[in-house]
């Protein structure tokens, strides 16, 4: 770690930066904020990175004390990486960049996307200010990987899996799920072409659309 290079500011953002202000770190948090991960899963998930990157990007992160890992549960040889309590505080930090970030997608910077990704994107687009003063839960389908909104006294949280007795359904593909979060696709136009199907009752819809502010969404300008 001799060659990194150190802002040298005794400022907050600026050591920060140089704890993930590397370039692919932010991305490794992402992978680990979805949960344990092999090496060999992040080199799969994160195309174009190379395995003495990674190497370097998870020694740094270990030593900075954001990262550890640990053997997998069952298979004497594996190990896995996860984040420490201090590297889950990025999780508020990363879903904010995400949603701003949104804000920059157009269709010329689409690439690689991953149904797990979606899960991510939802936790980015909920909008505490908006949560319903009712009880209930919304069920994703994003390309095959299932995840819900659960609203409980006024807090809404995210979580894999089914949820308990949803009020409404949402499947559609990862591609159409973070084009409508980007404003690339309005809610009506993947309704229309069916790239979106929604099922549940229909003023659960609209405190669900509130929530992930896709009420009266139209797709943003290009150009």
């Amino acid at each position: 770690m001799a060659d990194k290079r150190y802002y040298g500011q005794f400022c907050g953002l600026a050591a920060a930066l140089d704890v993930v202000g590397e370039r692919w770190t932010l991305l490794i948090v992402r992978e680990l904020l979805l949960g344990p991960a092999r090496f060999s899963e992040m080199m799969e998930n994160l195309p174009g990175i190379g395995p003495n990157l990674l190497s370097e990007r998870l020694r740094a992160l270990t030593e900075q004390g954001v990262v550890t890992s640990a053997p997998v549960p069952g298979d004497g040889r594996g190990k896995q990486y996860r984040l420490t309590p201090l590297g889950e505080q990025l999780r508020g930090p990363v879903l904010n960049l995400a949603r701003w970030g949104m804000g920059f997608l157009t269709e010329d910077t689409v690439g690689t996307s991953r149904a797990t990704w979606g899960f991510l994107a939802v936790q980015a687009m909920i909008r505490q200010s908006e949560v319903p003063e009712v009880d209930e839960t919304y069920e994703f389908v994003v390309g095959g990987e299932i995840f819900h909104i659960a609203v409980r006294d006024g807090v809404a949280h995210a979580r894999r899996g089914h949820g308990t007795d949803p009020v409404l359904v949402i499947d559609t593909d990862t591609d159409t799920f973070i084009r409508v979060g980007a404003e690339l696709l309005s809610p009506f136009e993947a309704l229309a072409t069916g790239k979106l199907a929604i099922s549940g009752d229909h003023e659960a819809v609209q405190r669900c659309s509130r929530l992930l502010g896709l009420a009266e969404r139209r797709t943003r300008p290009v150009g």
